[in-house]
Parts: structure tokens; sequence; C-alpha cells
């Protein structure tokens, strides 16, 4: 029996389904990427303090994939089902059936992996709010992405049903959710400029004192001005606001002790409920120097004091 035309897969179906899949593929993985790091702020833990210094881009990231990809993926689902209904035949289609049975298969390996984590966790008594709400998040989505296919594959498409378009409200209200639950967390773009702002006042700052040091070493005085680190040969020049453009409070407050100010526009404390885990999900430190740096809003001034035992006539080691 020849195959009817409209069954074979033209470029356009392949497209059409290589597209959703991914976009689908995409989505979902952003989506547990976002929740994930709303449970690891939500729930913080001293011997993860590296998550919550990284949980803020993560999130920017998940957050900026689920916003492009998941409109996308929900355009070409609605795309596909209107050609299935206008030619039934294509629900034979090679490309249909292979790209949603991989991806069962996908899901499939997802719940087994999850479920056999889960009890190897269990059995070396390591089971934490943390890891069980984890692993609720990826149980509960790969199995609604196996159900959802599966009754995909199964349907009639000559049978008139909304499932469909319930699903893509259903999913697209709950990842909404998400998201605005997570700007609550990392801030509005507007919040995220301020930090980085301030971000980059705190390496102006540190900036600033490494040179002090320096300059200290070199010739056993400190500064009086921040004009006077002003190099030449090594082209350095103290830098100043990255807003205001003015210049940064540099205040000589004895032989040893200095004085570096900023003004910041948001607050960082130098520790989150009492865990000892950093509050820098907004911060790209690159150095473990959180509670040093830690300011509120407004003025804040850091006091330095030069420890001259720390330090000989070949320099020393730069302190945070």
């Amino acid at each position: 029996m020849t195959t009817p035309l409209s069954s074979k897969s033209t470029a356009r179906d392949v497209f059409s389904y290589l597209l959703m899949i991914i976009m689908l593929y995409v989505g979902v993985v952003s989506f547990i990427t976002l929740l994930f790091q709303y449970v690891n702020v939500s729930f913080p833990d001293a011997l993860d303090s590296w998550m919550m210094f990284s949980a803020g881009e993560i999130m920017r990231r998940a957050i900026s994939a689920l916003l492009i990809v998941w409109p996308v993926y929900v355009l070409m689902s609605w795309f596909i089902g209107k050609d299935l209904r206008a030619d039934q035949t294509k629900q034979g289609l090679w490309v249909r059936k292979w790209l949603l049975y991989l991806t069962l298969f996908v899901a499939s390996l997802t719940v087994i992996i999850d479920l056999i984590t889960l009890v190897n966790t269990f059995l070396s008594g390591e089971i934490t709010t943390r890891f069980i709400l984890k692993v609720l998040v990826v149980l509960v989505v790969a199995v609604a992405v196996f159900a959802y296919y599966l009754w995909e594959l199964r349907r009639d498409p000559s049978v008139r049903t909304k499932l469909p378009l319930h699903a893509a409200v259903a999913t697209s209200v709950v990842i909404a959710g998400a998201i605005v639950a997570s700007f609550i967390i990392v801030g509005s773009p507007a919040k995220q400029r301020a930090v980085r702002m301030d971000e980059q006042r705190v390496w102006d700052l540190q900036s600033i004192q490494n040179e002090t040091l320096s300059y200290w070493i070199q010739k056993e005085a400190l500064p009086a001005t921040l004009q006077d680190l002003k190099d030449p040969f090594s082209g350095y020049d103290a830098p100043t606001d990255p807003l205001t453009g003015e210049p940064y409070v540099y205040t000589v407050k004895g032989d040893l002790e200095f004085e570096v100010c900023a003004v910041f526009e948001t607050e960082v404390a130098s520790d989150v409920q009492g865990t000892g885990a950093k509050p820098t999900m907004y911060y790209s430190y690159r150095d473990s120097s959180f509670d040093v740096w830690a300011h509120g809003m407004g003025m804040t001034c850091f006091s330095r004091t030069i420890d001259p035992e720390l330090y000989d006539d070949q320099g020393g080691a730069i302190v945070p």
C-alpha cells in the first residue's frame, strides 16, 4: 500500500517537531534549574555556601531561557496540533514518532535515575529537606512530561479535546509563578543593575586597598591621597565611582591605618539566618572575602590597619 503524500515527513515537519522538542527540553531543564536554586536559597546549607554565591546568576539564566523558549514551545505545539487536525495521516510521521518516543525514553530514564538517587541517599543516611524537594521536582516534572506525551502518541487527532490547551495554560501559569517568585529573590532588573554597580564599587575599593598596601611596602608610608597611587609606568590610576564618576573617599587615620569609603545602593550582610551561608547570590566575588566587604546602603567605610610584621622589604601577600 502506497503511503499518502501527506503522511511523508516534509522539511517543514522535521523543522516543526525538532524545534518543539528542543524547546521542550531546554524549557524543562531551565524550569528544574530555577526550582533547584529556589530550594537552595530557601533552605541554605553552610556546607554549600558556594551555591548561594552562584544562585542569582543561575536563576537569571534560567529565567531568560524560560521567557524565550516556553512561548516558542507553546506556539509550535499549537501549530503542530492544528496541522494534525487538518491532516490526520500526519500522526504516523516518522519524525513525530521518533521524537515523541525519544521524549518518553528520556523522561523514563530521568524517573528511574531520580528514584535510584533517592534510595541510595536514603540508605546512606543523608536525606535532607533540600534533597527531598529536589527529588520531588525532578520526579513530578518527568512524570508529567511522560504522561502527556504518552497520551499524545495514543490520542485520536480526529477527536477534539481541550487537554493541550489546558496543559499549556496550566504549565504557563506554573512557570510564570516560578519566575515571579524568583524575581523576589534575585530582584528586578533595576535591582540587579544596582547590585552590579555595588559589586564594581567593592572591586574598586579592593584595588585601592591593595595598591595602598603596595605603596606602603615600597615607601614605608601611606599615600596622603589617592593621587599618590597614580603610576604612569604601570598605568594604574585610582578608580572612581562607576555611576557618578566621583572619586572614592580615602582617609589616612594613622601611620598604619587608613579608611576607604563608597556610597552603596544595596545591602549585603555577612551571614544568612545564622547558618554561615554567605548571602552573595548577587555577587560574583572571586575570593572568600565576604565578611570584610559587607556593607549597608549609603556611605559605608572600611578601616584597614597594616601589620608590619606580615610584610618585609620584599613585599608580602595582599590582604583581601
